[in-house]
Formats: structure tokens, sequence, C-alpha cells
């Protein structure tokens, strides 16, 4: 499995988003930011616990969801987490073995498989929800929205896939700062993320963002988001 990645933060400042490689995994997670959580307990460094709990934890043949769960109860454990109000991280993973291909999505953090067909592994839960102003109290939430935080009953409500290795070519994994290129700014397809330079559709969508910083074309929270990107090719 050739496997390349890419990510850079949002300008001025430290990226919460993290990827790691196994060697059968890749997982990628996106912290979620925010302001009134010190720097030393915020989404990036949950982001990096949990990501290195989940390589410590993952094998060959675990469910994805339960995995995801025990790394989660792990975490709650060792660092005395309180369920809401605790930092929390999308997760998206990508395990292989000879014959199959195994993804999981928890919150925005897609996975989009290509073979005969582009397969896209997508949790839309959080965006359905967006027009709600109040949408924190969806957070881990029956009928809400589910990320990685202090309660590993999310782990079980990732969504998953998987596929024939034999018939997936390419699959990518991308935080939102890179998959919005694709779902809200229209600047390529999944099919072009599969092929163009990986460090050339993170510019091209830093490059767009700068053109609308007033926010008008594409209605958003901030000009910039961190950017995470991988790219496996069997």
């Amino acid at each position: 499995m050739k496997i390349e990645t890419a990510e850079q933060g949002a300008p001025g400042r430290v990226t919460e988003d993290r990827i790691r490689v196994t060697p059968n995994a890749v997982i990628v997670l996106d912290g979620v930011t925010s302001r009134t959580r010190p720097p030393d307990r915020n989404g990036g460094w949950y982001a990096t616990k949990l990501a290195d709990e989940l390589a410590k934890l993952i094998n060959g043949t675990d469910p994805l969801q339960d995995v995801l769960a025990r790394a989660i109860t792990n975490l709650v454990a060792e660092h005395a987490l309180i369920p809401g109000d605790s930092p929390s991280a999308t997760a998206a993973i990508v395990r292989w073995t000879e014959t199959q291909i195994d993804a999981l999505v928890l919150c925005d953090t897609p996975v989009v498989a290509f073979g005969q067909t582009t397969h896209v592994l997508e949790d839309t839960r959080l965006e359905d929800l967006r027009p709600d102003p109040d949408i924190l109290r969806w957070k881990n939430k029956p009928d809400g929205y589910w990320v990685a935080e202090a309660d590993p009953v999310a782990g079980h409500q990732a969504l998953t896939a998987t596929w024939p290795r034999e018939e997936i070519k390419k699959v990518i994994v991308a935080t939102d700062g890179v998959s919005c290129g694709v779902t809200e700014y229209g600047l390529f397809r999944w099919e072009d993320l599969a092929e163009i330079p990986l460090g050339e559709a993170l510019d091209r969508i830093r490059e767009a963002e700068r053109g609308d910083s007033e926010h008008k074309r594409w209605p958003r929270y901030k000009t910039h988001d961190d950017q995470a990107i991988a790219r496996l090719t069997t």
C-alpha cells in the first residue's frame, strides 16, 4: 500500500488535525477547536492522545467501532475526562488486509474509495443540524450528531464500510478543511483528489478561501480551517 499525506494548519495557528500511519491502517483525526480550553487540553491535545491510542489498539480483526470505543474508554480512564465537558475530535480510520479494506467515519472527516465506481463514506449528521443555533445541545445525543469525546458509546455510532481490496484502486481520507474543496467550494471532484498532487489541492483551497475572506460566497465560521489528507494507493 502506497501512502501519501499532506497537512497544514490554518494561518497563524498550530494545526489540531492529526494523521497516524501504522503497518495496516491510516488514522485521521480533526481536533475540535475551542476558545475556552487551555492549549494543553484542547482539541489538538485530544486528537493526539486518541490518534496514539488508536494506533496502539488497531489490529487486523476487531471491528473498527469496537477499537474506537475502547480507545475512548482508555482516554477517559487515563485523563479523567467528563462526558459533555471534555475536548473532542472527529475520527476516520482506513484499515486493510490482503483481501479487504475497512473504513470508519465519525463526524465530518469522510473516506472515499475509488474503484469501478466512487464510494463516499460520510457522516452528515452534524451538517444536517447546522441550521440549529444551539447545535451543541445535540452533541453525542440520540437523533443528534456524534464525535469522539468522553463517551465510548460514540465509537459505536460511527459509520463503517468494507470493500474487497481487489476492487479498490485508491482511498482518500480528509478532514473537513480539505473535503470542503469538493462538498462546499466545488473546486474539484473526489476523482480529482485521487489524482492531483495533495499539496496542490491544499493550496487551491487556501487560494479560494483568501478570495472569499468575508465569507459571502461560502458562508462559514472561519476563513481557513486546518487541513489534513491521506491518499492510499493499492
